[in-house]
């Protein structure tokens, strides 16, 4: 689906983008640092053309250790220079000098007490730069505007796949349907989680064309910036303050049967989200711990923005929490075909 934008009054700056790995760089900003002491070894691995995934089974054949064995806190890019920790057993220490994939580089190695879990992180900083815009001057009020506001924390095309098949797959599987080709753990979890993103995404879709992204609406799921602690708006003018404070912001339903429900109008749009997919908030039972439901915040906020011009490119920087896209920042910046 085509996402809606947050400027689309504002020109973007065109161009392109990561003509080479060089140009889309990530680094992971972890939730804390390794102790030092522990019986799990955390690597600080550079890669660039390669995706986590490949990484891990890489560093489980050399170490001798089962892919569950390795911990990462997320994904990252494939066509990027991204930097990230990595865990694995400690006692594979040994068999580490061993290990060498093409485009991989272990730049430090200490241990800690636990292993590494999907979501440990903070955040992601990002480096980009863009190849000759056609407006290089648009990129300041975009990012000004984002920094204020706050970015639309959709899910990015990524999550969907090269042939954006896979929330249907993950829909067929709620459903209880078999698959042509059976899906290994790894595919099961990523075509479900694809499917939840999905129906988030149409959720936020209309929080941006009915203009209430930063606005408490009766009935409303309202998440605490700080402990991520949820609750039910029962009174829209006494939470509206704390959600123009950032002390607060609308969530959207990530479907399960654990999801916290939200209440009046507000459920009964997400209600509707459900029927118009075909399925029912029972039927995300099938997915068992896969699809147990969250919250996910409908706003995020854009930190440390700048861009600076390099020749006839430009240089953007930014950070942005955990599980969020820096695609979503780039399509309001470059407006692409705009």
């Amino acid at each position: 689906m085509s996402l809606p934008l947050l400027t689309s009054d504002l020109p973007g700056t065109g161009g392109s983008l990561k003509t080479v790995p060089e140009d889309f760089e990530v680094e992971e900003i972890p939730a804390y640092a390794p102790s030092g002491e522990g019986a799990h070894l955390y690597l600080w691995i550079e890669k660039k053309g390669r995706d986590t995934q490949e990484v891990a089974r890489a560093l489980a054949r050399t170490l001798g250790i089962g892919e569950r064995d390795v911990g990462y806190a997320g994904q990252k890019d494939r066509q990027a220079v991204t930097r990230q920790y990595f865990s694995v057993p400690a006692q594979s220490e040994p068999r580490l000098p061993a290990f060498s994939l093409p485009g991989v580089r272990v730049l430090s190695a200490r241990r800690h007490g636990n292993k590494l879990k999907n979501g440990h992180l903070r955040g992601n900083r990002f480096r980009i730069r863009i190849r000759d815009p056609k407006r290089p001057e648009a990129a300041a009020p975009v990012l000004d505007r984002l920094s204020r506001v706050g970015v639309a924390n959709f899910f990015g095309e990524q999550r969907f796949g090269r042939a954006e098949d896979n929330a249907e797959l993950g829909r067929k599987l709620i459903l209880g349907e078999r698959l042509a080709r059976a899906p290994n753990a790894y595919q099961r979890k990523l075509y479900l989680s694809a499917f939840q993103a999905q129906l988030f995404n149409r959720a936020l879709a209309e929080r941006v064309a009915q203009g209430t992204l930063g606005k408490a609406l009766q009935g409303d799921v309202l998440r605490r910036e700080d402990s991520g602690g949820l609750f039910v708006c029962t009174d829209p003018a006494a939470d509206q303050p704390r959600v123009d404070g950032w002390e607060v912001s609308p969530a959207g339903p990530m479907f399960g049967p654990k999801m916290v429900r939200a209440a009046g109008d507000v459920l009964r749009f997400e209600e509707s989200l459900l029927a118009e997919a075909g399925v029912t908030l029972e039927d995300f039972r099938r997915g068992r711990g896969e699809t147990e439901g969250a919250r996910r915040p409908y706003r995020i906020r854009l930190m440390d923005a700048q861009v600076k011009q390099e020749g006839t490119d430009l240089l953007l920087t930014f950070t942005l929490p955990k599980g969020s896209y820096a695609t979503v920042v780039l399509a309001e910046v470059m407006k692409p075909g705009g």
